[in-house]
């Protein structure tokens, strides 16, 4: 599994032209999930993800989690993240998981999140999504397992 983790000021995901999903302060989160993945990543990660201090203290450092500054997150399933560009000049997908797999782990993560005191706002699987934010910093962060 792959995150790719946003600090925003907010963002919002339209379908169709309609806000599906909007959020203040807090994580925007693309979720990339491998052929290889089982699920045995998803404690580890969601764990990691609320508790990384990406936000500033009063004093302008990183030191402050999610549920310190009471944020919230946003998360989108994202299988572009596990393309492969090394042959050829269109990515190739094969590494990412069948839809079915990936739908149910996507769910089971926002699960787990909620477990770790996140509630968070989702996107539409397999749905085609613009998703607008203010990127606070810019701060950007990729985190495997």
């Amino acid at each position: 599994m792959k995150l790719v983790i946003q600090r925003v000021s907010s963002a919002k995901l339209e379908v169709d032209g309609k806000i599906v999903s909007e959020i203040n302060k807090g994580m925007l989160v693309l979720l990339g999930i491998s052929n290889t993945d089982n699920g045995s990543q998803i404690e580890w990660l969601a764990k990691k993800l609320v508790d990384l201090r990406i936000f500033a203290d009063e004093n302008g450092k990183m030191n402050l989690s999610i549920k310190d500054v009471q944020g919230e997150i946003l998360l989108v399933s994202q299988f572009t993240l596990y393309a492969s560009c090394q042959k050829g000049r269109r990515p190739d997908f094969n590494n990412a998981a069948r839809p079915d797999i990936a739908e149910k782990l996507y769910l089971e993560f926002a699960e787990e999140l909620k477990k770790n005191g996140i509630d968070p706002r989702l996107g539409i699987f397999r749905a085609h999504m613009n998703i607008s934010l203010t990127n606070d910093g810019p701060v950007t962060i990729i985190l495997e397992r």
